[in-house]
């Protein structure tokens, strides 16, 4: 069920938050932020307010402090448990408190709590954290401050103490009373080429002659009513690097903050090889709760989600290798798989889930995820097909630390890749159970197709990797690494790999160098890579690369009140407290004892208002809108055999779907042909393929080089090849699997033949694609 929250219903209720200031500073690919929430209590009694707010998942918060009529009270990083009960006493003493934790549930929602705000006081509230930046697939640093906080629902028959439980106010983007003002600093070494926003900002400023240092702000008037994010680019590709930081003064040697802290970063350079169609077994797991009939975003004719779900699950059915196996299942608050067990990948099964793609609809109510991930798991495995499991979600779970356990725990017979969809999406879910499990994690917001993220994770998971991965090093005697992070078992190719370690013993003097090594094996090969570096620490006042490294093992360690074990606690607890980096088990409290008058009267509870998306009609695609029309019939169809419906629809309504595929998709013919091409690359010599093409069928039937090859399959496949090349290249990451496996086919059934051909269809088309992309 989901602890959602009601509208607001005085909407001249005044509300205590009135802005939010944020200061980013970007070095290299790493943020430190900090965020000041403003507050004024304009009601003539004293008030206890509520902020329930998202944060990525990988943000590791280390300072909290108020400002209170010019006095700072910086407040201390305490067990939880402890914390919420000085709360509660100060509160009861009339004092002023501050209290800001994680929610129980997930590690990416937070609630601030001002208790005894007094009539006519103002309060700033500043957190500071700093969070490693995800590297985007054209190289770009990706920062998001997270604004939109989706409903999150409890695992039926569950009770968790979640600070989602609160009955947060909920309003439409437009009338959020709350503003936001941010300054982002960026420097690198590398250079800084643009920075890119959803958001308004003011022209970038660089800082120096060498455009190493930049700022940017964002426009005047903007409200905190989306997810803000930026786009930074570097003018060159990032390199191995290695940072070395000074320890904490006055803490003891051999601990995590007494002793210097490195970051690596390598970032290999993993050849585009030719993708292997290698068998294996792929299931996706689609999120078909009530959420995804939302937009995808704010702007405009948004695609729904569900309908960009649909689109991309039919793109991913033609791309699959032939001979694999395969498998979809839809999930809310129960669970549908198309199959009772995954299916060999034929033109028939294809068919049957396309079929069943076109049906579906974001009818299943809540988000539950856990049960149908038990199911997949519990399955049999096939021999010679490894499981590549794909989850589609909005992420509006609390069981999330029960999620990812399960995906830990099942990570040696498979790899998770995960989409975040739509702004919200819970960044704790969706990297975490990527991470546990060897995959990759991709967040799809604004105008980011999911069809492009989706494919080129395909292409992924069917491409060889970096395995066998260890790091050795080269350093003066009397100075040993202890690493900090978890073990990696695989890098993808654009993955960068980032670790921590910490150095004990005794660091020498200035001059000295230490050398790193990354070994891995790719396609059987062993590969190397090394780095060397200054063993001189350098200061930071912030001590970013510790908390980054406590971070780290807190990540692997924290699993959620329910879900670690007494022994991990007492580490997290640990290395919580050391680092002053928050975790599960700790929050920050402040207390101000210096009220210049005593609290009158109760307190009055007041929650801040959190924007959320409105359930606004959207226009699917055009195109999509088409092909789904043109299966209308397909919606009589319930649990009769499948295969047999879909060969009737083949035989009796091609011309109905041929038909509605020219007149609303015109203009645009790459969903058409994607929807016409068969399991095995191949496509038909038809009607439909004919309007794709914009010709006469007789035409194309007279153009057939009958003297190089017979089969028309062979004549239609090369001309679809073809047009795919002359007028698709914008959109090539969403077809290419499926056009690498139609050349693979051509090769078979042509030969020899397949220059000649090309040729021919070159003319007829009036192209001029090279032949030689149809050589394997």
């Amino acid at each position: 069920m989901v602890r959602a929250c009601g509208l607001l219903t005085h909407q001249d209720q005044p509300v205590a938050l009135k802005d939010i200031s944020v200061t980013l500073s970007i070095r290299e690919f790493v943020a430190g932020v900090s965020a000041t929430l403003h507050y004024e209590n304009e009601e003539k009694v004293a008030l206890e307010a509520f902020f329930v707010f998202p944060m990525d998942e990988d943000s590791a918060v280390y300072t909290f402090e108020a400002l209170v009529d010019g006095k700072k009270i910086v407040a201390e990083l305490q067990d939880k448990m402890k914390a919420h009960t000085d709360y509660e006493v100060a509160i009861s003493q009339g004092c002023q408190a501050y209290l800001l934790e994680e929610d129980k549930s997930s590690r990416d929602v937070f609630c601030c709590n001002v208790g005894n705000l007094q009539p006519g006081s103002k309060v700033a509230l500043t957190l500071r954290y700093v969070q490693e930046l995800p590297l985007e697939a054209d190289g770009a640093l990706r920062y998001v401050l997270p604004a939109i906080l989706n409903p999150r629902y409890h695992l039926s028959g569950l009770t968790e103490d979640s600070c989602l439980d609160l009955k947060t106010p909920i309003v439409p983007l437009e009338n959020l009373p709350y503003t936001l003002t941010m300054v982002a600093t960026i420097s690198s070494q590398h250079g800084i080429n643009r920075v890119q926003s959803n958001c308004a900002l003011s022209p970038m400023e660089y800082l120096e002659g060498d455009k190493t240092s930049a700022q940017v702000s964002l426009a005047e008037g903007h409200k905190f009513d989306r997810d803000m994010e930026l786009l930074i680019y570097y003018s060159a590709v990032h390199s191995p690097s290695v940072a070395v930081e000074m320890a904490m003064p006055e803490r003891k040697p051999d601990s995590l903050m007494g002793d210097p802290a490195v970051m690596v970063s390598f970032y290999p350079d993993i050849p585009d090889t030719e993708t292997s169609m290698i068998c294996g077994e792929f299931i996706f797991l689609m999120d078909r709760s009530g959420s995804m009939d939302t937009p995808m975003s704010k702007q405009d004719r948004s695609q729904l989600r569900i309908e960009a779900a649909k689109e991309t699950l039919i793109l991913l059915l033609k791309s699959l290798p032939l001979d694999c196996y395969f498998n979809i299942y839809g999930f809310g608050s129960s669970f549908e798989a198309f199959f009772p067990e995954s299916v060999k990948y034929t033109q028939q099964t294809m068919e049957e889930a396309v079929e069943r793609v076109q049906l579906l609809k974001a009818d299943l109510g809540g988000t539950e995820i856990l049960t149908p991930l038990q199911k997949i798991f519990r399955g049999p495995s096939i021999p010679g097909h490894p499981l590549q499991l794909f989850v589609f979600t909005d992420g509006e779970v609390t069981d999330t630390f029960s999620v990812i356990k399960e995906v830990k725990f099942n990570s040696k017979k498979h790899r998770c890749f995960s989409f975040g969809i739509g702004e919200g999406a819970s960044t704790s879910l969706i990297k975490n159970i990527a991470r546990v499990s060897g995959g990759t994690s991709e967040f799809i917001t604004g105008k980011d197709r999911m069809q492009y993220k989706a494919l080129r994770t395909l292409k992924r998971s069917l491409q060889s990797v970096m395995e066998d991965i260890s790091l050795s090093w080269d350093l003066p005697p009397d100075l040993t690494a202890n690493m900090l992070s978890p073990e990696q078992t695989v890098i993808f190719r654009g993955q960068r790999l980032i670790f921590y370690a910490q150095l004990t013993g005794i660091v020498p003097p200035e001059e000295a160098t230490g050398e790193v090594c990354l070994r891995c094996t790719l396609q059987g090969k062993s590969i190397e890579q090394k780095v060397t570096f200054s063993l001189q620490p350098k200061y930071d006042s912030n001590f970013t690369i510790h908390r980054l490294a406590a971070k780290s093992l807190i990540q692997t360690k924290d699993m959620g009140f329910r879900e670690t074990s007494a022994r991990e606690r007492k580490d997290v607890l640990n290395i919580s407290i050391e680092s002053g980096v928050m975790s599960s088990f700790t929050a920050f409290i402040a207390i101000n004892k210096e009220l210049n008058q005593p609290v009158q009267g109760p307190l009055v509870h007041r929650e801040i208002p959190r924007p959320v998306l409105s359930a606004r009609p959207a226009r699917a695609s055009l195109c999509y809108q088409a092909v789904l029309q043109s299966s209308s019939h397909g919606q009589k169809i319930k649990c009769r055999s499948r295969l047999e419906s879909m060969h009737h629809m083949k035989k009796t309504h091609s011309s109905t779907y041929e038909t509605n595929l020219q007149s609303n998709c015109k203009g645009n013919g790459i969903v058409q042909l994607i929807f016409l091409q068969n399991a095995n690359g191949s496509w038909d010599l038809n009607e439909g393929l004919a309007k794709v093409l914009g010709m006469n069928l007789e035409d194309i039937k007279a153009a057939h080089p009958t003297k190089y090859v017979m089969d028309s399959s062979v004549w239609a496949t090369v001309l679809a090849v073809v047009w795919l090349h002359t007028n698709g290249m914008d959109q090539e990451s969403e077809w290419d699997l499926l056009e690498r496996k139609a050349r693979a086919w051509i090769h078979t059934h042509a030969g020899s033949s397949t220059h000649k051909i090309v040729k021919t269809a070159n003319a007829f088309l009036k192209s001029s694609v090279d032949p030689a992309i149809f050589t394997l």
